[in-house]
């Protein structure tokens, strides 16, 4: 989680399909308060995914 004063945090996009993949990025949680749905590459699947925030 964020450090107190910080306005990015550290968050995990999971794959929707297999719920294996992910990938680790930040996001600003003062602009982006809801969660974060993103197109994203699934190397096992061999195709773009939909990947949502996990907390």
């Amino acid at each position: 989680m964020a450090k107190k004063g910080e306005k990015r945090e550290i968050i995990r996009l999971v794959c929707t399909e297999d719920g294996k993949n992910y990938y680790v990025t930040s996001k600003n949680k003062v602009n982006t308060p809801d969660r974060l749905e993103l197109m994203k590459f699934n190397p096992t699947m061999r195709k773009m995914t939909l990947h949502r925030e996990k907390k």
